[in-house]
């Protein structure tokens, strides 16, 4: 089942799940997820006030357990071969510069785009009410920018779903007019 049908069967559950596993290291794109979030607000496919809470909730929940998992293990996390694949060493320390310079500010425009991210705030032992708070700034940031997007272009999708049916209609009409013409075509030089 794929990451669409499996929001579009469980709207709720599915984008809470797949926010959450997204913001664990799993190939979950947090801005495709909300982005279907947006789309289904606009095809009322579920209700906006329960659903953006939720999609809220879901991208601070795979945050923080990101950064509890990197808070809780430490270093040792990078000797686990599950971990190496979201941080490396290498990525480590450019993560920790970062932090260091511009602190919750690379948070908050990072941590919607940089995978890992939040687990190196916890293994650098960010304090967790800050960082809770940028993060829950940020995500908002997110929901509003792609959930937007995905609310708009669902309009647009059913703009192109009316134009589509309009030229199914002259695809019939030309070819049921191709076959017509075909047949007479035929019946006309066949006598000769």
């Amino acid at each position: 089942m794929s990451e669409v049908s499996f929001i579009e069967h469980l709207p709720h559950l599915g984008l809470f799940v797949i926010l959450v596993l997204g913001g664990l290291g799993f190939p979950f794109p947090e801005g495709v997820s909300l982005i279907i979030c947006g789309f289904l607000i606009s095809s009322h496919i579920a209700e906006p006030f329960i659903l953006i809470p939720i999609a809220l909730v879901g991208v601070l929940t795979g945050d923080m357990l990101s950064y509890l998992i990197g808070r809780r293990y430490g270093r040792a996390i990078l000797k686990h071969r599950a971990f190496k694949k979201i941080v490396s060493q290498k990525r480590l320390d450019m993560f920790e510069e970062k932090l260091d310079k511009r602190g919750l500010l690379f948070i908050f425009f990072g941590g919607r785009f940089i995978s890992g991210i939040f687990l190196v705030a916890g293994i650098m032992r960010m304090p967790q009410k800050k960082l809770l708070l940028c993060d829950g700034l940020s995500a908002l940031t997110g929901l509003i920018v792609w959930g937007g997007i995905g609310y708009m272009s669902a309009h647009s999708l059913e703009i192109i779903r009316q134009d589509m049916k309009v030229v199914e209609h002259l695809a019939v009409l030309v070819g049921v007019f191709v076959l017509i013409a075909y047949l007479f075509y035929r019946k006309l030089f066949s006598k000769k």
